[in-house]
């Protein structure tokens, strides 16, 4: 097992009780049998840099999918200076560099309606496409809308937007398709000890993993610094030399 996974599963103390969303592990060119554990790390307004860099790097058809038009830069700035971070729930997945590659956003009802009903929405980046992420946010935001007393969960979706469509489908919601939209809806249990508890270690297990990933990138910052300034010292020496 690797040493940060080891670690990982031993933080969080829970033993088998920890269901986390998995995603098959494929390595490009061959395959393996072992799953992966995917940490899905909740987003906070701190991150809407990254969360706008992420929407931004998306190609025109991808805003197109995921807004249900060609956002410009603009409408997609503002879609980020404008999320509810008390009211939604937003879900990221990172890299080692801590780049925000795929993200979920789960939109309530205003406090002034009735919270009964959900809205999720995905974007995963171009080179990190055909891993299973949009699974896994789907899965986690089934669970949260879940805790949150959601009983349906929806998806509107351009017919087009077959992958986000094979989710839903998957996940046993009902697809209705009108013309060039899709709307799909899931219908979602009431919570329990169970599902609460889940959410907690999914939350934690995620939390532990970008703390890792963030002391990683410190210490390679720190080391490529040193060699930048153990090269210039090599360097000087060599010039002064006779």
């Amino acid at each position: 097992m690797h040493p940060a996974k080891a670690l990982l599963q031993a933080s969080l103390g829970i033993g088998s009780f920890l269901r986390a969303p998995m995603v098959d592990a494929q390595a490009r060119g061959r395959a393996t049998h072992a799953p992966v554990m995917v940490p899905i790390r909740t987003i906070g307004p701190r991150e809407r840099g990254r969360i706008a860099r992420h929407l931004l790097a998306l190609s025109p058809h991808d805003r197109y999918l995921r807004f249900g038009y060609v956002a410009s830069d603009e409408q997609v700035q503002r879609y980020v200076d404008g999320l509810d971070f008390e009211r939604d729930e937003l879900f990221g997945i990172y890299n080692r560099r801590l780049d925000l590659i795929a993200m979920a956003h789960v939109a309530f009802a205003p406090s002034d309606q009735p919270r009964e009903c959900a809205e999720f929405g995905v974007s995963v980046a171009d080179h990190a496409r055909g891993r299973g992420y949009g699974a896994r946010l789907f899965e986690r935001a089934v669970v949260t809308a879940r805790n949150e007393g959601v009983g349906m969960l929806f998806i509107h979706a351009l017919s087009e937007n077959a992958a986000m469509l094979k989710i839903a489908r998957k996940a046993g919601a009902t697809v209705v398709r009108s013309g060039s939209e899709s709307e799909a809806h899931l219908q979602l249990p009431s919570p329990t000890l169970d599902s609460r508890l889940n959410a907690i270690a999914l939350e934690h297990y995620a939390e532990v993993d970008y703390q890792l990933k963030t002391r990683a990138k410190q210490f390679w910052s720190f080391l490529s610094g040193v060699q930048e300034v153990r090269s210039g010292m090599r360097a000087a020496r060599e010039k002064s030399a006779p």
